[in-house]
């Protein structure tokens, strides 16, 4: 039992780094590639990689799939589609830690939404902890300047990233309603594929407005590293960890995530740690765990 908690930390931890990887990668590309076509070719690689993994259970669970097609062309939307390209628009203009920061907020959003579309109760402490961790939002993308709140002068990536962090509570939101007949991996090809099929398009007109992209080592070891590593590998190393610790424990583990972030910004890219982050950190991971914590 000992050694299944053991390996559950490991693959909970190492889902975390890689995921904490993708927002150092948002700020790496940002002058290579435009959001779309990062997001397009992070989520092309991810499903030509998947294909032999997930291709059989795809066909078995097709049925169950194509009966509620709505609801997974719904979650590729805005799982896929719009969430990632979000991200990457705001790794323009947006340190990484701040990044992985204000992704930190979506929980904030799940129990909204959950609350308004599922009808589930919020206790006093869990509302208690969802307002210190939006104060820690707040406080981030203000920069400690109470001026700039009350002038709704955000900074433009940071406001992206907030988008984002919606976005991926609705998927968040959507995915717990995944319908019976349809395993992991099914879940997994039918929304993987239909979000990448309509970034397709956008790619498309993206190509003729944008300029060309640059086509580098670090470029393709970039988008080889958020397709298969911080897509794919995250992704079973995290089903691992819920499997082994229990969704609680491995959700309380996500919010490691500015932390990870923040030392690989600070060594990879330079960017600097201040006071404010800091504390702005502290807020949103604890008032996080004030809420979800049994």
């Amino acid at each position: 039992m000992q050694d299944r908690k053991s390996i559950g930390y490991l693959a909970a931890f190492a889902a975390i780094i890689l995921w904490s990887g993708n927002f150092i990668v948002a700020r790496l590309l940002n002058e290579a590639l435009s959001p779309v076509a990062t997001s397009f070719w992070r989520w092309a690689i991810a499903s030509i990689a998947l294909l032999p993994l997930g291709l059989g259970a795809f066909r078995r669970d097709w049925p169950a799939i194509r009966q509620h097609k709505g609801y997974f062309l719904l979650t590729a939307f805005v799982g896929v589609t719009t969430f990632n390209t979000l991200l990457y628009q705001a790794g323009r203009t947006s340190e990484a830690l701040n990044l992985s920061l204000i992704a930190t907020s979506s929980p904030i959003f799940m129990f909204l939404f959950a609350r308004i579309f599922l009808g589930e109760a919020i206790s006093p402490r869990r509302v208690a902890g969802l307002v210190i961790a939006l104060g820690g939002v707040l406080l981030l993308i203000s920069r400690g300047n109470v001026q700039t709140l009350l002038q709704l002068q955000f900074t433009q990536g940071d406001l992206w990233m907030l988008a984002a962090a919606i976005c991926f509570s609705g998927y968040s939101v959507l995915a717990r309603q995944r319908p019976n007949g349809v395993s992991q991996m099914g879940f997994l090809m039918a929304t993987f594929l239909p979000g990448v099929l309509m970034l397709t398009p956008v790619y498309v007109v993206d190509l003729i407005l944008s300029a060309p992209p640059q086509v580098t080592p670090k470029v393709v070891g970039c988008l080889l590293y958020i397709g298969i590593g911080a897509s794919l590998v995250a992704y079973f190393m995290w089903n691992k960890a819920v499997l082994a610790l229990g969704s609680s424990m491995a959700g309380i583990l996500y919010y490691s995530i500015p932390l990870f972030s923040g030392v690989s910004a600070f060594f990879l890219l330079g960017e600097p740690v201040s006071i404010v982050h800091l504390f702005s950190g502290l807020l949103v991971v604890g008032g996080i765990l004030l809420a979800t914590r049994s």
